[in-house]
């Protein structure tokens, strides 16, 4: 086969070579738990110097890699890009993230902002248990686990959130009813006019629906953007239900005034100053996704 096709097929074999190389190079370390889920088998592995992983299976990529009793340590590249989108809000009050994992994010959100109020929701019960019993994950009086469907979460808000990280995966996509324009438009209606959604999203070459997913945020969304993780498949959306017209130096002047507020251990405003792209130009085609038709 000559021409585009061949020439796009050589880049997703490309793509996939370089995922299947990542994952060699992440090899598991002993596992410590494992037990079964409905959501699939849920393993923690000891990755040594102090380090844990959770996996889906025992082959599994690693979906979060934590080092318990340290919430600034943020293992997987994807983490630090999604947090620089705190520079498209004011100080935030009120965080969700949906899909809790490790505990990552909101251990560090908690570490940072210390009065915010901050929920974390995960659909799986056993991610739930294992990420407080081995993980080091510990709830308070203003942050809580809810074990629940995220789209059952968020369309039930009554409150606001500044900032909503969306961050939900099953063993190697996002669960398709979390990326339809009906379940975006309901995380609209979840997030403050000031406020900043935060997605994370898998490119083409280990996710098909990318670039549809990509034009489903555009449509839900007053503005996206679409930030580049360096040495990995995964984009950060950054998705706005006002217009700011912010360009690539301001955003990342905002990320670097954040991060000295805040002292943060890396450098947002490198993340976007090497990987911030207008949204138009992350996907090339694809098409909005809706949830299916229920029958009559």
């Amino acid at each position: 086969m000559n021409g585009p096709g061949a020439w796009r097929a050589g880049l997703r074999l490309a793509a996939l070579a370089c995922v299947l190389l990542a994952t060699a190079a992440q090899s598991a370390g002993p596992v410590i738990y494992e037990k079964a889920s409905a959501y699939g088998t849920v393993v923690i592995t000891d990755e040594g110097n102090g380090l844990r992983a959770l996996r889906f299976g025992r082959d599994g990529v690693r979906q979060s890699l934590v080092r318990p009793g340290d919430p600034e340590y943020l293992g997987l590249a994807y983490l630090p890009a999604a947090l620089s989108g705190l520079a498209l809000c004011a100080e935030p009050r009120r965080f969700l993230v949906l899909g809790l994992g490790g505990g990552t994010l909101p251990a560090f959100l908690r570490h940072h902002y210390p009065e915010a109020e901050i929920d974390a929701v995960d659909i799986n019960p056993v991610v739930a248990a294992v990420a407080q019993s081995h993980l080091g994950f510990r709830e308070d009086a203003r942050m809580r686990i809810h074990v629940t469907d995220g789209r059952r979460f968020i369309e039930s808000a009554q409150r606001p959130y500044d900032a909503i990280f969306l961050d939900a995966f099953g063993a190697d996509a996002v669960p398709a009813h979390l990326t339809t324009r009906e379940f975006l438009t309901a995380v609209r209606r979840a997030v403050t006019p000031g406020g900043v959604v935060i997605g994370n999203l898998w490119s083409v070459a280990t996710d098909p629906p990318y670039d549809s997913m990509v034009r489903t945020y555009r449509d839900a969304f007053d503005e996206v953007h679409v930030l580049r993780v360096g040495g990995t498949n995964n984009r950060i959306l950054l998705a706005l239900p006002r217009t700011e017209g912010l360009q690539r130096s301001e955003l990342a002047a905002l990320a670097r005034k954040l991060a000295a507020a805040k002292n943060f251990r890396f450098n947002p405003g490198m993340l976007i100053e090497r990987g911030l792209m207008p949204a138009d130009l992350a996907a090339s085609g694809g098409k909005v996704l809706s949830d299916p038709e229920t029958p009559k």
